[in-house]
């Protein structure tokens, strides 16, 4: 239940307030002068405060400053009889979110309330995702023991807070984009936007756009003016995800950001100026595209200030564990199941693997057998749809003549199989079985029923 204070020198128009503000369903609270105001705001929260301009001989826009000083995301709202436009202002400069002249009527003053109250909702749902962005994001949460990663790790710390651009280079799946977030979440950039894009994703006139905006008119579809991801990153950062797939034609444009600090949006003759950092990555060899002239090799010097290559899971073989026990605990989390570990048999079978995929496929990897494991513990068997298994896949001949494989398993089909492979292993034993999965016998019997299986002969 939201909290309300009313301060008022007029008993009368307190109670009529507090009377009305409690039948709307809010806990309130009145206060007669500073000196009683002082007090309560002293001993709770208030999500809005509600006031006169004038307490006696004291000012309503002292009330304004102490709620802001003992709670800075109480929302003020000012009454006053004396409405002037000097009042109003300086009720707005002390930080009232409005101001509203006597006499108003009931149902005004509840829309008002209600206006106040989302506000305050909104600066509290914007301050937890900026906590939880910042914890998502920090350096800590790079997770690796490698040497390789620590001294990445060492360098993010030293550029993130420069204005300085950066070019992140490696494999895909390697973290690119965790990287650049750390790099701007512990920048004096921080408290602005953070905006990805994938230069690969889309073709040049639509990428275009995205990055610069366009006029109405600009093209067929261009129905109305629209804002870019450079003017929309205003005092944040742009990250620019595959940037060497973008077009020379495209590349000459981003040149003359990072050159002059300007963009055009497609079709205008008037330029803005962007206040961004950009942080660029790729996972191809920049350098040998501006040797064979696929790529303009002042823009290369220009994003490549500093340069940070993350090196494929495959080259440091010690993060593996550590990473896929992060995921575990992750996705232990997100699937609301309890806490699993893993074996020394899958520790070995995580290690031994190639990953091509890096970090995105263990991530999968470790999301896909949390979900589907029905015991305490991850085991090899868990893991055993990292490679696929000729008698799980078929083959799917295309037009083209290029044939594509298609799993055919579904996860009933998977979770069955898990249960019949355990119970072979424990001979048929419903009651060893079931200690091993970590369920109880019961429900094991219901799985059995369920997945139609019977004891082999």
């Amino acid at each position: 239940m939201a909290a309300i204070l009313i301060v008022d020198d007029d008993r009368n128009l307190c109670n009529a307030l507090k009377v009305l503000l409690s039948r709307s369903g809010y806990d309130t609270d009145c206060a007669m002068s500073i000196e009683e105001a002082t007090n309560r705001l002293q001993s709770r929260f208030y999500d809005v405060v509600v006031t006169d301009l004038r307490i006696a001989e004291d000012s309503g826009l002292d009330v304004i400053e102490m709620a802001k000083r003992y709670t800075p995301d109480v929302e003020v709202i000012v009454l006053t009889g004396y409405g002037t436009v000097d009042s109003a202002v300086a009720a707005i400069k002390k930080g009232a979110f409005d101001y509203m002249t006597k006499p108003f009527n009931e149902e005004e003053l509840r829309v008002q309330v209600r206006k106040a109250l989302e506000q305050r909702q909104l600066k509290t749902e914007l301050q937890y995702l900026r906590r939880a962005f910042k914890e998502q994001f920090n350096f800590e949460n790079i997770v690796g023991q490698s040497e390789a990663i620590k001294s990445l790790i060492d360098v993010v710390k030293q550029v993130a807070p420069q204005e300085i651009n950066v070019l992140i280079t490696g494999d895909s799946g390697t973290g690119k984009e965790l990287f650049a977030k750390a790099i701007h979440n512990n920048s004096a950039r921080k408290n602005h936007k953070f905006v990805a894009i994938n230069c690969s994703a889309m073709p040049d006139l639509l990428l275009e756009s995205e990055l610069f905006g366009h006029v109405k008119g600009a093209f067929t579809s261009a129905t109305t003016n629209k804002k870019g991801l450079f003017e929309d990153a205003e005092g944040g950062t742009v990250f620019l995800d595959e940037v060497g797939d973008t077009s020379p034609a495209l590349q000459a444009k981003l040149l003359r950001v990072l050159q002059e600090g300007e963009i055009r949006p497609v079709g205008s003759n008037d330029t803005l100026k962007a206040n961004v950092r950009i942080i660029a990555a790729t996972n191809r060899r920049l350098e040998q595209l501006v040797a064979k002239g696929k790529f303009r090799e002042d823009l290369y010097y220009r994003l490549n200030v500093v340069p940070i290559s993350i090196p494929p899971l495959t080259e440091r073989r010690e993060d593996i564990v550590p990473l896929a026990q992060h995921f575990l605990i992750r996705y232990c989390r997100h699937f609301n199941k309890s806490e699993k570990r893993f074996t020394e048999s899958a520790c070995d079978k995580l290690i031994q693997h190639d990953w091509p995929g890096n970090v995105r496929e263990l991530e999968n990897t470790i999301k896909r057998a949390v979900a589907l494991s029905i015991s305490d513990t991850i085991d090899v068997d868990n893991l055993f749809l990292m490679r696929p298994l000729a008698r799980d896949f078929e083959v799917e001949a295309r037009p083209s003549g290029i044939k594509a494989i298609r799993n055919t398993k579904s996860m009933e089909d998977i979770q069955r199989e898990h249960i019949v492979r355990s119970l072979r292993e424990n001979n048929w034993n419903y009651s060893l079985t079931a200690n091993k999965l970590g369920i109880g016998r019961t429900t094991l019997w219901r799985k059995v029923k369920k997945f139609n299986i019977a004891k082999e002969k």
